[in-house]
């Protein structure tokens, strides 16, 4: 691989993040710059894979969708560029036909996006995430919190909800019909 050049004002472009030398799946892009994610724990790992799991066991039964996990890159901002991994998403048939799932940063927003709140995390910085998906197109963003068994659900048209113990989560506008325990999450 080549080296990379940077822009005249040494901002990086997504497609430039992406051709890094020294690219790995702990780094975003916010702005043109790059920074370091710290590693997550083997349980916010297992958390991911309950929903990713519960996601596309929905989506396969309804045909209705592309489920991606794993810090699934996102193009959220242009000029400067930010590219952001997201735990776990959703993408409808409607946005990305079916077989034909891009390779390298999606540009279209997803319909879902969830966060699982690490302990390394700050909720100001969470909060600027949601912010920067909803403002990029992202229907629905969910950040579930495993210290606390909770969720929180954002959309760009309605107040914050918040999960506890005992709520059901459910997406009735985007993946209509499901809905599963929020304790499930945490299994």
């Amino acid at each position: 691989m080549s080296a990379v050049v940077m822009t005249k004002s040494g901002l990086l472009t997504a497609e430039e993040f992406f051709l890094r030398d020294d690219f790995d799946s702990q780094t975003e892009l916010v702005k043109g710059e790059v920074i370091q994610m710290p590693p997550a724990d083997s349980y916010h790992g297992t958390i991911c894979v309950n929903i990713a799991v519960l996601l596309k066991q929905h989506a396969k039964q309804h045909d209705s969708g592309h489920v991606f996990s794993n810090d699934g890159t996102i193009i959220t901002e242009r000029g400067p560029d930010s590219v952001r991994g997201a735990d776990v998403g959703y993408i409808s048939y409607t946005k990305i036909p079916k077989g034909q799932y891009p390779r390298g940063p999606l540009s279209i927003p997803p319909d879902l996006i969830v966060e699982v709140h690490s302990p390394t995390d700050r909720w100001v910085k969470i909060q600027r995430k949601v912010v920067e998906y909803i403002d990029a197109g992202v229907t629905v963003v969910c950040v579930v919190d495993p210290t606390t068994e909770t969720a929180r659900i954002y959309r760009n048209d309605r107040d914050e909800e918040q999960l506890k113990n005992g709520d059901l989560v459910r997406f009735d506008d985007i993946l209509p019909g499901f809905s599963v325990p929020l304790k499930q999450l945490f299994e």
